[in-house]
């Protein structure tokens, strides 16, 4: 199983749903005002049109089944506040990257992260059926790695020079995850009490 053509999850602070093209003008203002967010990123989405070739080659590659990105709606704010995704995705081997996660500054720090984390860890232990979802991101993003950390991933170890940044320099990329085993023993439980 792959997904469902419109996959959509959700809970009382957070809606997400599968990234469309139409999609664009819900995020324009941040890859124009907020370019500074793709900094550790491999994929830039600053200016209109970083943003229109991030969401075309995210839907392309839900289209090939190699992801699904989804955009996030936070109904607190109500207002859309960034994307994550499922990449990376191997079936046999019941794995699955969680990452490509980006918000804009105010959703920053908010507990929203942990809500989108909740709802997609859940839906790749619990629905999907995946053994390993593993996490990651340049080595010198203390904020990002630290979040991870905070939703319960454990880290494994860095890859040397492993990507190449849109600046033409490499980046090096700390690599985290989380277990099954683990899910079901505490992270599950200390995540649910951290989003209450």
């Amino acid at each position: 199983m792959f997904f469902p053509e419109e996959l959509v999850l959700e809970d009382e602070r957070v809606l997400l749903r599968p990234l469309q093209t139409e999609d664009l003008n819900f995020l324009l203002t941040f890859s124009e005002q907020e370019p500074e967010l793709w900094k550790y990123s491999a994929v830039s989405a600053a200016g209109k049109e970083g943003m229109k070739n991030y969401i075309n080659g995210a839907v392309l590659e839900r289209e090939l089944k190699k992801e699904y990105p989804f955009i996030i709606f936070d109904k607190k704010a109500n207002e859309y506040s960034g994307s994550s995704r499922f990449y990376d995705i191997n079936l046999p081997f019941q794995s699955t990257q969680l990452g490509y996660t980006w918000y804009g500054k105010k959703f920053q720090r908010s507990g929203l992260n942990r809500h989108c984390k909740w709802l997609m860890l859940n839906y790749a232990f619990e629905q999907w059926g995946m053994v390993r979802v593993e996490f990651r991101a340049d080595h010198r993003n203390d904020r990002s790695i630290q979040a991870m950390k905070n939703i319960g991933c454990t880290a494994e170890g860095i890859l040397r020079n492993n990507m190449p940044l849109p600046d033409g320099s490499r980046r090096s990329s700390i690599v985290l995850s989380i277990l099954k085993d683990e899910w079901d023993e505490s992270v599950k439980s200390s995540l649910q009490k951290k989003i209450c």
